[in-house]
């Protein structure tokens, strides 16, 4: 196995870097894992492993009849094979994220601050 040695450095909004890495350890996974499992991608398939673009979205009103229609038949199928969360538990688990993420965020902030003294 490689030692690893390297650094790598970047810079992120501290509110994105807070929630990503209260996603992770929740997960049990350190950033360095995935970093790690990033370039590996990268060098396997020689590009990003992920879209880079937003897809596009039709607000409903460019929307045909029988396109919300489908829209929302796939709903209905959704919710019926269970692909669904209930809006409690959806709300529940953000507010969850909120808190991590505060946490984590005060955290850094607590460091940053002792470190500079």
């Amino acid at each position: 196995m490689a030692k690893k040695t390297a650094n790598v450095v970047a810079r992120v909004d501290p509110a994105t870097k807070a929630l990503a890495e209260g996603i992770l350890e929740s997960l049990g996974i350190p950033v360095s894992v995935l970093i790690n499992a990033l370039y590996k991608q990268i060098i396997f398939t020689r590009s990003v492993p992920f879209s880079m673009e937003f897809p596009e979205m039709k607000s409903i009103e460019d929307m045909s009849n029988d396109e919300i229609i489908a829209m929302f038949k796939r709903s209905e199928e959704d919710v019926k094979a269970g692909r669904c969360y209930p809006a409690e538990e959806v709300f529940a688990e953000l507010e969850q994220d909120l808190i991590n993420a505060e946490r984590i965020f005060n955290k850094i902030n607590s460091e940053g601050t002792n470190s500079a003294s």
